[in-house]
């Protein structure tokens, strides 16, 4: 396990559009990071510990109201590539920029689902 890893699916957490989701969609975005369940176990245990979400009854809640800006932190390439969330080819990758790394490439609606925009 990467402390790269935990520090990358914390900082997505900290930045979901959603202000409550369930325990199954809060996975289904970190596996565009890990799909390792004691990696996973770990960012969840990490951001509950910083205050970035807090976990009851299988419910997350986002506490830090920040959000990705898809004007300075999503970076769009043209390219051949493999969406991280669906698996499906793409040639235009979205990735999210972090202050721990860079997360994707995903495809136009994808990235919308990781971020929590729709």
């Amino acid at each position: 396990m990467s402390d790269d890893t935990v520090e990358l699916g914390v900082e997505l957490l900290a930045n979901l559009e959603d202000g409550r989701l369930d325990l199954a969609t809060a996975l289904d975005r970190l596996e565009t990071v890990t799909t390792e369940p004691r990696t996973t176990r770990t960012i969840l245990d990490e951001a509950e510990k910083r205050g970035v979400v807090d976990r009851e009854d299988g419910i997350l809640r986002v506490r830090s109201g920040e959000y990705v800006s898809f004007g300075s932190d999503v970076v769009v390439r043209e390219g051949e590539f493999t969406c991280r969330r669906c698996g499906a080819s793409i040639s235009t990758g979205h990735f999210i920029r972090f202050d721990n790394g860079e997360l994707g490439p995903f495809g136009s609606s994808c990235i919308e689902k990781v971020t929590g925009r729709r």
